[in-house]
C-alpha cells in the first residue's frame, strides 16, 4: 500500500531517547515503514509553548534528524514540520528560517498559549503579533497548522492563513473534546483547499481506535469532503492503542476499514493520494502566487 502521513512526532522522540531512525523501540522508523511500497512522511518538530530555549531546542533537533535520515530508506520522502510556533519566539525572520530549513507546516500553538494564539488548553484568542506570523507563512508558502487551537484562535488564523490545514484533528461531532474540529471549522479548512489528517490519539476518539476512526471517516464522506480527508496519526506523540499502535498496524487497519463498508477508492484518497495532491497543487499555488 502506500502511504502519506501528515504528522508524526517521531524527531524529537530520536533525540530525545538517541534512538537511530533505522531501527528503534519507536512507532516510526525506517523498517517499520519497509510495509510500504511509497510512503511520504512529514516529521513534526515538536516545541512546548514554554520551553526556554525554543530555537536552540529546534536546530538541534533538526540537525539530529536531519543525520539519521542520511541512509533514508528508498521507498520513504520526508517532509518537515514544526509543531509549536513559540519556536520564533519574538523574531518574525525566523520564519524565512524555517522555510530555508525545508519546514513545511507551521503549528502556531501546542495546547497552551504563547505570543502568537491559544491552544485547546487555553483561551487567548490570535495575537496582533499572530497576524504577522500568519501573514509571513503566506508569503514564505509555509501552510498554517490550525491542530492544537482553541475555538477563538481557530476562526481568526483561518480568516488571514492562505494555506490552511489540520495535520492531527478528528470530528468534534464524533469525539467531542476541544482538540477535535467542529464541521463548521472542517468546511472552512476544505472551502481554501486545505487539509483535515485524522489521528490515532485515543483520547480523540472516544471509543475504540478502528471503529471510531470508520466513524470520522464515514462522517466526513457525508459532509461531501472526502478530497479533504488524511492520515496524521500523531505516532510517537503519545500513547497509542494496541490497535494502532506503530506504522506496522496500517496495513492491517487499511484492510479491516475496507471490510468495515469504506470503498477502496476513499481508502487510497484517505492514506495517500489527498495528501500527494494537496502537497503537489500547494507548490504549483505557491509557484504562481
Amino acid at each position: 500500500m502506500r502511504y502519506f502521513d501528515l504528522h508524526c512526532d517521531t524527531p524529537y522522540e530520536c533525540y530525545r531517547q538517541q534512538q537511530p531512525f533505522s531501527e528503534n523501540a519507536l512507532a516510526v522508523n525506517a523498517k517499520k515503514g519497509a510495509c510500504f511500497e511509497d510512503w511520504k512522511q512529514v516529521f513534526a518538530i515538536w516545541i512546548r509553548d514554554n520551553h526556554p530555549a525554543p530555537y536552540q531546542l529546534y536546530q538541534n533537533i533538526l540537525a539530529d534528524f536531519q543525520e539519521k535520515l542520511t541512509a533514508c530508506p528508498p521507498n520513504l520522502t520526508p517532509y518537515f514540520a514544526v509543531e509549536g510556533g513559540a519556536v520564533i519566539e519574538d523574531d518574525l525572520t525566523r520564519i524565512a528560517a524555517l522555510k530555508r530549513d525545508g519546514v513545511r507546516f507551521f503549528t502556531l500553538t501546542w495546547n497552551g498559549q504563547n505570543r502568537i494564539a491559544g491552544g485547546s488548553l487555553s483561551e487567548q484568542g490570535l495575537t496582533a503579533f499572530g497576524r504577522e506570523v500568519i501573514t509571513l507563512l503566506n508569503r514564505e508558502g509555509i501552510s498554517t497548522d490550525l491542530s492544537h487551537l482553541n475555538d477563538r484562535s481557530f476562526y481568526a488564523a483561518i480568516s488571514c492563513a492562505d494555506y490552511p490545514v489540520a495535520t492531527h484533528s478528528n470530528c468534534r461531532s464524533v469525539c467531542n473534546v476541544a482538540r477535535n474540529l467542529k464541521d463548521d471549522q472542517i468546511r472552512l479548512i476544505a472551502e481554501k483547499e486545505g487539509l483535515i489528517g485524522l489521528c490515532f490519539y485515543p483520547p480523540f476518539l472516544c471509543g475504540e481506535v478502528i471503529d471510531a476512526l470508520f466513524c470520522n471517516i464515514r462522517h466526513l464522506c457525508k459532509m461531501g469532503l472526502e478530497q479533504y480527508v488524511a492520515i496524521g496519526s500523531d505516532f510517537d506523540g503519545g500513547e497509542m492503542s494496541e490497535e494502532v499502535k506503530t506504522l506496522s498496524d496500517l496495513p492491517s487497519l487499511y484492510r479491516k476499514l475496507g471490510e468495515m463498508g469504506i470503498k477502496e477508492s476513499v481508502l487510497r484518497n484517505v492514506f495517500y493520494e489527498n495528501a500527494d495532491r494537496y502537497i503537489k497543487t500547494f507548490d504549483k499555488r505557491v509557484k504562481l502566487g
